[in-house]
């Protein structure tokens, strides 16, 4: 069995990698990250020294020993039940969560897309990303991060010269119908510096030197395997600095081939990160260079296979197939 782990409201790209796997043969389950509740029944015995977790999902039942490689395609919150009084509620999330945890740990010897480790240590640290991609020859823009307004004051002035750009380190979900929470990357204008030393305390952000593009790239790897979609549209002011935060609605893409110089080094960090799959952010600047901006390993892709054709599903499902075969000497 391969097990596809997102939550209830995905939709698009899963289906498109599960039909993928059942074309090929694959026995498929899909697991909703925010249904792992009372929802499913479970247990996790270890009697006489031999563990054993089982999942029964109406008439699915299944240990973690049939599951041979698995997808990880998104995590979300647990749900709480609407009618569970609120005294129960941090109990009945902690310990669902912990069951989650031990099923995700049982599986960690088998065939992941991206491992689940690994996605959350590289996704969750920019920084890192930073330095595997200017190690691995890639261009990338001066930053920092701070809760220190003083530093971002000298940042602005002496450094970007008054040409700077604020973000998250950590990502409120964007899904591909453009409707979850956001936080864009916002162009810092100099009127903002002091409210930006009075309030920055409170929420610590990543401040990158602002890049003149000539256009943005979201570059899909798929283990060694590129599909590049370039913005094609002229978009609204704050478009402009995040293509994602664009008031036009479906942003026009066009499809892009890279420069083999930058498909290697990609290659190269990804293989040093630990990544299979990532969705990457590049921006062309005006002088022919290409800036990596960051690594999304849970990143969306479902537009660029929807208006480019690009068989961005198909490819991960074949390549999670050929890894289980490969690790199963099949």
């Amino acid at each position: 069995m391969i097990l596809c782990i997102s939550h209830s409201k995905d939709y698009y790209t899963i289906d498109s990698v599960i039909k993928r796997l059942k074309e090929l043969g694959e026995d498929v389950y899909r697991l909703n990250s925010d249904n792992f509740s009372e929802k499913l029944s479970f247990s996790y015995q270890n009697i006489a020294g031999e563990p054993l977790l089982e999942i029964i999902d109406g008439d699915i039942r299944f240990t973690a020993d049939d599951i041979k490689a698995v997808w990880y395609r998104k995590i979300w919150p647990i749900e709480i039940p609407e009618n569970l009084d609120k005294a129960y509620r941090s109990i009945y999330v902690q310990e669902y969560s912990a069951m989650r945890n031990m099923f995700f740990e049982s599986l960690k010897n088998k065939v992941w897309i991206n491992p689940i480790e690994t996605d959350h240590s590289i996704g969750e640290n920019k920084f890192e990303q930073l330095r595997i991609a200017k190690q691995s020859g890639l261009a990338i823009p001066e930053t920092i991060f701070t809760n220190n307004g003083a530093t971002v004051e000298h940042f602005f002035y002496d450094v970007c010269k008054k040409e700077l750009i604020a973000k998250l380190n950590g990502s409120l979900s964007r899904s591909m119908s453009g409707s979850a929470s956001f936080f864009p990357t916002t162009l810092v204008e100099e009127d903002q510096i002091e409210e930006l030393k009075a309030t920055l305390a409170y929420c610590p952000m990543i401040f990158q030197r602002k890049i003149e593009k000539e256009y943005e790239l979201r570059v899909i790897y798929i283990d060694g395997i590129f599909y590049a979609g370039k913005i094609n549209a002229t978009l609204s002011e704050t478009g402009k600095t995040d293509w994602r935060a664009t008031k036009e609605g479906n942003v026009g893409w066009a499809i892009y081939e890279l420069p083999e110089k930058i498909t290697h080094s990609i290659t190269k960090m990804m293989n040093t990160m630990g990544l299979v799959f990532g969705a990457i952010d590049v921006i062309k600047q005006k002088d022919g260079q290409y800036v990596f901006l960051e690594v999304n390993p849970q990143g969306e892709w479902g537009m660029l296979q929807r208006d480019l054709g690009y068989p961005i599903g198909e490819t991960i499902a074949n390549k999670l197939v050929e890894r289980k075969n490969r690790k199963n000497n099949i």
